[in-house]
Formats: structure tokens, sequence, C-alpha cells
């Protein structure tokens, strides 16, 4: 019976057991794939980290370092590249994915950027990639230009920013500008107890300026109601747009452009804001040298020079060439200065001591006024071209706040032949460029341990001022391709500065986010809110008592 019994049941038995087995056995072996495939990925994300020590950054097959380059978007970039920097002792080399254009070599080495800069300037030209970048807003103008377009552009520049009749311009529409416009919107805010965007109010002061000097006209940006200016929202809307095809590979960009997609669709809408304004100033200025006599004055903005020169061919420039030289004197004129103005003052409210000996150094030169000395002080008070000259400390808490804070944080060359670094990194020709300047200020090696204080007195000696070495100090640029306005820069930075100084205390408003903007130039993210405090005249009449 028992036999019987356990004959009946075994083919059942046996099914079960036949279908237990290959499921197993399936199981296991799709175990056995996912354990490989897990031990695989283990390997690779190891492997990847630990060319962290050699290279910087995690290195992962394909993709190379944009995994990290797209963490490093989300935070501040800037102090992203800083801290890399400060790993690798000064120079790493990015490596972008496989498909795209973004290697290059990152270095904020001094001895590697007067190496390129200056004695092998020939060798690191802007290049094709940068041209190719930045051709929709800058075109060929003179911060994308090489060769004979750049040195042509700079050449004339120079001979008129150098010229006498020049620097009264200047000097007398930035008089004009300060004391009837900038100064009565900042007492309106003051008498209305209402904050200020400073950063905008100064980008509208340099707008002003710079349109008046290089294009004879005068926009109006900083009338009392603080009309909205359609260029100058797309303007900043261009220089953000376009910097982000920096860290975008390039096919990648060149199609959401095609395809009107993304960052491009704004750009090209910016663009179109841009040319609008720029096209206007060409058409105005030529209208008006055609009805212009001989014995009229002649205008001597940088337009109107470029206008009455040829090209190569010996033919007048195209309205296109006009267009891209007005774009460029825009971003060198308006942008530098009230970016790094911003800076000043923010940093300026945070050590009030830097503050307390700018104004005693203002009333100092005041007190030494013959006015002054007889007790008579007059009002409103403009300072002299010779004043401004003398205020050392001044000029050093602003180079102070330009070396923490660089206008143009990061610039870019490109290696046409075969060469090294002093540094020892090898250069293959085609080899991209970037020299970051505001991680120069974070390493300790050229600033020494207080490199991330505000300390004016670095740049004192027996109380003068004394710049510092263009390689070590690069907000200027260095080598042939200099700031041409550096002195103007100085001058006008200098003469807005002090007359705030002199009649305000500039408190930012509690909790303001401060954070720089990913563009060409480094914008505040939100602006700089700010709530003014007049200075009392019994105060200020003490100062001067004080030194007189």
């Amino acid at each position: 019976m028992i036999n019987s019994s356990s004959n009946l049941t075994s083919p059942s038995v046996d099914r079960l057991v036949g279908n237990y087995v290959p499921r197993r056995l399936f199981f296991l072996q799709h175990l056995q794939i996912f354990e490989l495939i897990l031990a695989f990925l283990v390997f690779i994300g190891i492997h990847s980290l630990r060319q962290k020590r050699r290279y910087g950054l995690p290195l992962w097959p394909f993709l190379g370092m944009l995994p990290s380059l797209v963490s490093g978007l989300q935070c501040n970039m800037y102090e992203w590249i800083s801290d890399i920097l400060c790993r690798q002792n000064g120079t790493f080399k990015f490596k972008g994915p496989w498909f795209s254009s973004l290697n290059c070599v990152v270095t904020a080495d001094p001895r590697n950027i007067e190496h390129l800069l200056k004695t092998k300037f020939s060798v690191f030209p802007k290049g094709p990639y940068f041209r190719d970048t930045v051709r929709d807003l800058l075109g060929d103008g003179i911060f994308s230009a090489d060769d004979e377009t750049w040195q042509r552009q700079r050449k004339t520049a120079s001979i008129e920013f150098h010229s006498a009749k020049f620097r009264q311009l200047t000097t007398e529409s930035l008089l004009e500008l300060v004391h009837a416009r900038l100064l009565p919107v900042l007492e309106n805010a003051v008498n209305k107890s209402i904050s200020i965007d400073l950063q905008d109010i100064l980008l509208r002061l340099t707008f002003d300026n710079v349109c008046m000097i290089a294009f004879g006209v005068d926009p109006g940006c900083l009338r009392p109601t603080l009309p909205e200016i359609p260029f100058a929202r797309a303007f900043e809307d261009a220089t953000e747009a376009t910097v982000l095809r920096f860290v975008t590979p390039t096919c990648i960009w060149k199609a959401m452009r095609y395809l009107d997609l993304g960052p491009e669709k704004k750009l090209k809408r910016s663009i179109k804001g841009v040319d609008q304004f720029a096209d206007e100033v060409i058409r105005t200025r030529k209208k008006e040298l055609s009805l212009q006599s001989e014995d009229k004055k002649q205008k001597s903005d940088l337009l109107t020079v470029f206008m009455k020169l040829k090209d190569e061919q010996g033919k007048p420039f195209s309205d296109k060439f006009l267009r891209d030289i007005c774009v460029n004197f825009i971003l060198a004129g308006r942008d530098t200065s009230s970016v790094a103005l911003s800076w000043f003052f923010w940093l300026l409210e945070k050590n009030p001591t830097v503050e307390e000996k700018i104004l005693a150094e203002i009333c100092k030169i005041i007190s030494e006024r013959e006015e002054t000395k007889k007790g008579q002080v007059t009002s409103p008070l403009i300072f002299r071209a010779e004043e401004i000259k003398k205020m050392d400390y001044l000029q050093a808490a602003l180079s102070e706040a330009l070396r923490l804070y660089p206008s143009v944080p990061v610039d870019h060359k490109e290696v046409v032949e075969d060469d090294v670094f002093p540094d020892g990194t090898v250069l293959k020709k085609g080899t991209k460029v970037i020299y970051a300047i505001y991680a120069m200020a974070r390493i300790e090696a050229i600033w020494g341990k207080d490199c991330r204080e505000y300390k004016p007195e670095r740049w004192l000696r027996d109380g003068r001022y004394m710049s510092e070495s263009a390689y070590k100090f690069t907000a200027f640029n260095g080598g042939p391709r200099l700031c041409l306005g550096k002195d103007f820069a100085y001058y006008q930075m200098k003469f807005v500065a002090a007359s705030i100084i002199y009649r305000y205390q500039v408190k930012v408003v509690k909790d303001h986010p401060v954070a720089p903007k990913l563009a060409l130039t480094m914008y505040m993210k939100h602006g700089l809110k700010a709530n003014l405090i007049k200075r009392h005249k019994t105060l200020l009449q003490n100062d001067l008592k004080t030194h007189t």
C-alpha cells in the first residue's frame, strides 16, 4: 500500500521539483548578473573617485568631469573653481564628455598668467572657439578679435583715450552725471525713506556715461523716474545666456540655437534688443555727421572717430562692424565699473573701519582747500581732479574690492602651437586655457594667509598707494591687452565713491542675499538692496576742523 501510494504521488513531486529547479537556476543566473553589474559600477565609482586626487575632480567614463561641473553650476561657480585650484596648486585640467568641446586647462598661477598674457602673447590668442561662442553678441569687437582686427581697434581707441579732448570729455560728463542725476536720485530715496537697488543705479550711471563718451548720445537712463531701459535688460540677459555656452557642449548649444530652444531662444531675443539700440545710435550719429558743417565744433566720441576711418580696402566701416564696436565698449565701460562699485559698497558695510578711514582721507583732502582753511565750505561740494588723484586709501580700498571680486572673474585663451607652462603643464595645439582671476585672490601662495580678508592696507606703502603686478592682480588684464580704460575706470570709481561716501552711509538691507551671477561680468545675482543714511553736516564739519 505504501509503495503504491508513493508511486502515485511521484509524478506530481517530479513536476514540482522540475519546475522549482529551473526557476532557482534562472534566479541565480540573474542574481549573478546583477552582482557583476553592481561590482562593475562600484569599481567604476571607486576608480573615478580616486582620480580626484590626481586630477582634482572625479573622472567618469564617457562623462569625464561633467557631473562635477553640473554640481558646481548649482552653487557659486567661482568658489567651486577656486576650491579645486587651491587643492591642485593653482592649475588643473578639466576633462569634459568624450563628445564635447569642454576640455581645457584652468590656471590661477601668476607665472602661467604672465606667460600667456605677455611672454608668449602671440601663442595665446582668444582663438576660434572663443570667437565662435561669443560672436552672436560681441561680433568682431575688441573683446573677441585677434590679429589685425584687434590691433586696428586697439590702436584707434588708444589714440583717442590718450587725447586731451577725450579726457576732458570724460571728466566733464562724469561730473554732470554724478551731480545732476546720481546725487538727486539718492537724495530722493533718503527723503522718501525708501530702499534702492544700488547696483541698478550704478549700472544706469555708467551706461549713461559710456554712451556719452563713446557714442556721443545721452540715453537718460538715470533720470529721476528711473525709466525702464529695454537695452539694459536685453544686454544683461544676452551676457548671461552667452556665458552658459562655455559650460555647454558646443554641439548641444548649436542644436538649441537651430531649434530656438532654452537659453538660445532667450539669447536670440535679447540680441535683437541689443541690436536695435546699437542700430539707432549708429543711424543717429550718421545723420548728425551728414548735417554737421565744417566750422561747427567736432564731436570727439569713439564712434565718430571709427566712422571717419576706412577699412583695409579703403571703404568706410560697415554698420555691422560699428555695431560690434558699440556693444564691446558698452561691455567694457558699463558693466565693469558699476559691478566693481557694487561689491565695494557691500564690502564697505561689512568693514566699517575701512569706511571711517576713507571718510577721514576725504575730509583731510577737503581741509587743504584755501576756502576751507578760511571756514568756507562750498556747496554743493564738487571734488577736483587733483583731489581725486590724492585719494590713495580710497584707491587701495577699491583695488582690494576688485582683487576679491573682479568684474571679469575668468577669461579665455587658446593655444595655437604646442607649449609648456612655467609650472610644467604641457599644452597641445588647440588646447583651451581658462585663467581664473577670481580664484587668484583666494590662493594663499599668492596673497598670504589673510588672502580672503578685505584689507586695503596691503596696497599701501608708507601711506601711498602701490600697484601690484598685472599677473598677480589681473582685474585689468595684462600684457598687450591691458585695459585701455584702466586710469579712467579708477577715476570714475573714485569720483563716484567719494561723492557718495562723503554724503551718505550705505546700509545693505538686512538678510538681503548677496551672490555672484554667472555672466561675462560678475553682477550681483539679486542686486544690492540698500538704505542710505545721510551724514550730519555738523559731524562732517568737525572732521574737517580736525584736519585744518
